[in-house]
């Protein structure tokens, strides 16, 4: 799959999308990078660290976040892209999923769009993203965590998810999809998604894990957000073991190892 000027192998081995949070809320690094020295500098260690892509997104979605109307998030988000353009060699994705934001995004350029919503929020998105010929990353997302049968329905709606972007116009070898980790599931929901991620590689598109300091690894060791490095690590060993394409994580370097580490176990 090519996103931006570099391409990525969709099989055998696990890249790393670096969180670049332009937000004042987000929950585990709120106001960090507000700055665009301070968003640039951490961009250029993240790069050092083993990013291979970096994910910039303008408005927090923690529990009970507080929704941007399109032109602040537009106003965050579009001077840090074209920033990280200008001074860094890298594939840069928008977080966002409204079409406004994707188009002035891609204007702007990013290189793929990270939806949240899985085409389900924004009507327009899907043409947005079809228009551009950008690859895009579709994450499950439900309203509320209520399921008959959690695995089974995961699947159903991310179906239902790539029958939208193909409607639209969307390349199937465009698309990457996202169980949600997080996102409109209990906390059983959450383990069940990780530790079942190759249910997800056999709808035929690649996969990004995305459970970075979350909720899910909070419950389970009791611990505030700034202090789940090591259990992010074990969720990222799991998506190295089930194939998936991308981990999205604020802690590059430590990823990057554990992915170094787990891949020459499994292939040397």
């Amino acid at each position: 799959m090519k996103i931006g000027n570099r391409k990525f192998q969709e099989t055998g081995h696990t890249y790393i999308m670096g969180i670049l949070n332009v937000t004042p809320d987000s929950f585990s690094d709120g106001g960090r990078w507000n700055n665009p020295e301070a968003a640039l500098a951490h961009t250029e260690q993240m790069i050092a660290d083993g990013a291979d892509i970096i994910d910039i997104g303008g408005e927090s979605t923690r529990p009970g976040y507080t929704m941007l109307s399109d032109e602040e998030e537009i106003a965050r988000v579009v001077p840090m892209i074209e920033l990280v353009k200008e001074k860094f060699d890298i594939p840069v994705s928008v977080d966002t999923y409204k079409s406004a934001v994707a188009k002035a995004a891609l204007a702007a350029g990013a290189d793929l769009v990270n939806d949240i919503w899985g085409l389900k929020y924004d009507p327009a998105l899907a043409g947005v993203i079809a228009e551009a010929g950008v690859p895009c990353c579709l994450m499950h997302n439900r309203q509320a965590a209520d399921y008959t049968d959690f695995r089974a329905e995961l699947l159903a709606d991310l179906r239902e998810t790539v029958a939208l972007a193909k409607a639209a116009g969307i390349a199937d070898d465009k698309i990457i999809l996202d169980p949600g980790v997080g996102f409109g599931k209990t906390y059983e929901h959450n383990l069940t998604a990780i530790n079942h991620l190759e249910e997800l590689q056999a709808l035929g598109y690649p996969v990004l894990l995305g459970t970075s300091r979350k909720s899910v690894i909070g419950l389970t060791l009791d611990l505030p957000a700034a202090e789940r490095v090591e259990g992010t690590l074990v969720t990222t060993v799991f998506g190295v073991m089930k194939q998936a394409m991308f981990v999205r994580v604020h802690d590059v370097k430590e990823n990057a190892r554990a992915i170094k580490m787990t891949e020459a176990i499994l292939h040397g």
